[in-house]
């Protein structure tokens, strides 16, 4: 990789920047040592101090770890969805600038069992629609989509081509959503999930669920599974005073 050209920014964020810019191309995959503070000092002309500090403020934003006598390495980067909103899984991989795709296992119509009439507030053995997809981020599954729909609020829903929209930005583009409840539980993988997910039994997973209403309407329920291994929820709340 070359050296960036000398620029009127900081040492340090040439520095913090080249690293970040390897990172994004992959010169420095996921778990790859970067070079040593001395060879990135004699290779920006600065001091190791100035090195330093810009590998200081990579590892506490989690992007770099650092091992003392050994050196430092590029984080394994889990994927982040934010907690408390609703987001469209295909658009936040596209922001990570990684390359999304969706297998759809089925869209169908069938009778809510006695959960599913629970959580949509409906009878048991109603008609409801329900699809089962995995997401990918770079051929990694990283989403177990298990929804289920009213399909009063949602009639055209077993037509659409979810291989193309997922479920979220077509329900937000019918029934905006305007409200949400998130439950999160850490759980195993059952033995449907192990073979979507490309997971061991023992491999602890994270689980939402998800209910959303658009005005006065309860829309509907999801079971989302993630990898507990690569992937994260994240929260922030802003506390008034």
């Amino acid at each position: 990789m070359n050296t960036p050209k000398p620029a009127s920014k900081p040492h340090y964020l040439r520095i913090r920047d080249f690293i970040l810019d390897g990172i994004k191309s992959r010169s420095f995959a996921p778990g790859a040592k970067i070079p040593p503070e001395v060879e990135l000092a004699k290779q920006f002309g600065v001091s190791r101090m100035t090195v330093n500090k810009a590998i200081r403020d990579l590892a506490e934003a989690g992007v770099l770890l650092r091992y003392a006598g050994d050196g430092t390495y590029v984080a394994e980067r889990k994927a982040e969805s934010p907690l408390l909103d609703v987001n469209n899984i295909a658009e936040e991989i596209a922001s990570r600038g990684h390359a999304y795709r969706a297998e759809v296992h089925f869209v169908r119509e069938e009778a809510a069992s006695e959960e599913v009439a629970l959580r949509l507030a409906l009878g048991v053995g109603m008609p409801v629609f329900h699809s089962l997809i995995v997401h990918f981020e770079d051929d990694t599954p990283i989403q177990l989509e298990d929804r289920y729909i009213n399909p009063q609020w949602a009639p055209d829903y077993l037509a659409q081509q979810f291989q193309r929209e997922t479920p979220n930005a077509y329900l937000m583009r019918t029934c905006p959503l305007t409200d949400v409840e998130h439950t999160v539980e850490a759980v195993l993988p059952d033995a449907e999930a192990q073979g979507l997910l490309g997971l061991q039994a023992s491999e602890p997973c994270l689980r939402v669920l998800r209910r959303t209403w658009s005005g006065k309407h309860l829309v509907s329920f999801a079971r989302l599974l993630h990898p507990g291994a690569g992937y994260k929820l994240r929260s922030q709340t802003r506390v008034r005073k």
